[in-house]
């Protein structure tokens, strides 16, 4: 039996003569993570989780609709300094992860109908941003997106302890999660950016876990994953590469 072309595989697992770039081609997802401390209750590889989690579902959705999508392997390091003075964390810092996500780009594009960074870490930002910006003024089919909850807490707090809750419970060590530094990012931020999170926050968390539940996850997962099915259906791309939203661009939301 015959598989659909548009059916979603794993890039890693496909073989190259389906991927050939005939018609439309293929659009190519990559979940853009990190390996660095979430506190002592979530795992290193939150951020990839989730960004990868993301990229995923959205991937089986449009390939329900008759897209021809498939995920890349997840990029599993980010630029992740603030993070150092932590056991576990492992960062190449901002021009190497550049670096990486313009060859990748550049390579993918080769082929693909177009690439589409989905990025799970704040601190991967500027570079990711970066990175888009020239690959598009190469003229390459390149942008970006995040898997950002709006109002959500900044680092390993409720936010994405709800997420893995849903989408890896067992990863999840509920006993040793505590209240980390609760004050607004925005007013933590030159301090981070100075003496990283272990100067303001001993145990690595931003926010406050103990509030957490896999419903609340799965209700900010499940709006993720809209907000991003909606960006790739109505393709529109902003001065910075990144992908607007409908809604966005509509002027009914913030």
């Amino acid at each position: 039996m015959t598989t659909p072309r548009h059916v979603h595989h794993a890039l890693a697992q496909r073989r190259w003569p389906g991927l050939e770039p005939d018609g439309a081609g293929t659009l190519v997802l990559v979940p853009v993570g990190s390996t660095e401390q979430h506190g002592p209750h979530l795992p290193l590889g939150t951020d990839t989780m989730i960004a990868s989690a993301v990229s995923r579902v959205v991937a089986e959705r449009l390939a329900a609709a008759g897209r021809a999508v498939t995920v890349a392997p997840a990029l599993s390091y980010g630029a992740s300094g603030e993070h150092e003075d932590f056991p576990g964390t492992v960062s190449i810092g901002h021009e190497a992860l550049y670096a990486v996500l313009v060859e990748i780009g550049r390579s993918a594009c080769r082929w693909a109908q177009g690439l589409v960074l989905v990025n799970g870490h704040g601190g991967n930002v500027a570079a990711v941003r970066r990175a888009v910006e020239l690959l598009r003024h190469e003229g390459r089919p390149v942008a970006w997106t995040g898997c950002g909850v709006p109002g959500g807490d900044a680092h390993a707090g409720r936010t994405e302890t709800s997420l893995l809750r849903h989408l890896a419970p067992w990863s999840v060590q509920l006993g040793l999660a505590e209240p980390g530094v609760t004050t607004p990012a925005a007013e933590l931020m030159p301090e981070l950016r100075a003496r990283g999170v272990r100067a303001v926050s001993p145990n690595g968390v931003l926010g406050d876990p103990t509030g957490s539940s896999a419903v609340e996850g799965r209700e900010a997962f499940d709006a993720v994953v809209e907000r991003v099915l909606g960006e790739l259906v109505d393709v529109d791309v902003g001065d910075d590469g990144r992908l607007r939203a409908p809604a966005v661009r509509a002027g009914t939301a913030s």
